[in-house]
């Protein structure tokens, strides 16, 4: 237990910032993992406004200075990454076009 007045201060301090940051932190962990879910159930449609929302979460975090830019940042890059994996293996398979001929002139 602290002793002084001002170390007894400071714990109370710490407590409220705890828990005012506890509810933006949970809501930054609640986006992602919606996001991650629609991504892996290839619902791309709601995944895109998932993920927007998530990295709006993300975003707010770091500016508060809850959570670290790099860590935000990072976050944001797998998401993104998941969900960019996700297009390109439920995209079709483009044709290569087959190359012309060189005209000999």
């Amino acid at each position: 237990m602290p002793v002084t007045k001002s170390a007894q201060k400071q714990v109370r301090v710490s407590e409220k910032k705890r828990l005012r940051n506890k509810s933006v932190r949970t809501r930054c962990k609640t986006e992602i993992t919606k996001a991650e879910k629609l991504i892996f159930s290839s619902e791309l449609e709601s995944a895109d406004k998932a993920v927007s929302t998530a990295i709006s979460a993300l975003d707010k975090a770091a500016e508060k200075g809850i959570i670290p830019a790099n860590n935000a940042a990072r976050r944001k890059s797998r998401l993104l990454k998941k969900l960019n994996q996700a297009r390109g293996s439920s995209a079709p398979e483009a044709q290569p076009d087959e190359p012309e001929e060189a005209s000999t002139e």
